[in-house]
């Protein structure tokens, strides 16, 4: 097969006295995501979706929370080591697209450093990685400022 399609999602608890980590970019907020690792939720859908694409598990199957290696890693890494598995299997991204759900901060201004972040890591341009945001409308955990999710689909094609 030439071209594979994966999608991954991935939610993340918002508390105080975090570091709010969105596409490998720093922002400014009074919450910030709660796991084990950065927390980074755009990153960590990226990375199942690409993991996905080519039926190699998923983000926690390589990257365990139980690991202390692990614990408080920059979600770089992990989408480095992704991609790095995806070249090893003789796959190249080719494109992103992913959409971000949180009721605030707003990330428009942060969206174009996100992309180029990510591009650089995968190896492709900025074009090709698309990065959306909705609310939920005040609606359930997203609403209520609790938490935060991210939804990727990555297309692979054979390099």
């Amino acid at each position: 097969m030439s071209y594979r399609i994966g999608s991954g999602v991935d939610y993340h608890q918002l508390i105080t006295g975090r570091d709010l980590w969105i596409g490998g970019v720093k922002i400014p907020h009074h919450k910030g995501a709660l796991g084990h690792s950065d927390a980074d939720v755009l990153l960590h859908a990226i990375c199942d979706a690409m993991l996905g694409a080519l039926a190699l598990g998923d983000i926690g199957f390589h990257f365990p929370d139980t690991e202390a290696a692990f614990k408080d890693i920059d979600s770089k890494i992990l989408l480095k080591k992704c991609a790095d598995l995806i070249d090893a299997k003789g796959y190249k991204v080719i494109n992103i697209d992913s959409t971000l759900c949180l009721q605030s901060p707003k990330i428009k201004p942060y969206v174009h450093d996100m992309q180029q972040t990510i591009a650089s890591i995968v190896h492709v341009t900025t074009a090709d990685v698309s990065v959306k945001a909705t609310t939920t409308e005040l609606l359930g955990f997203v609403g209520r400022e609790e938490g935060l999710k991210a939804y990727a689909t990555v297309l692979l094609g054979l390099k």
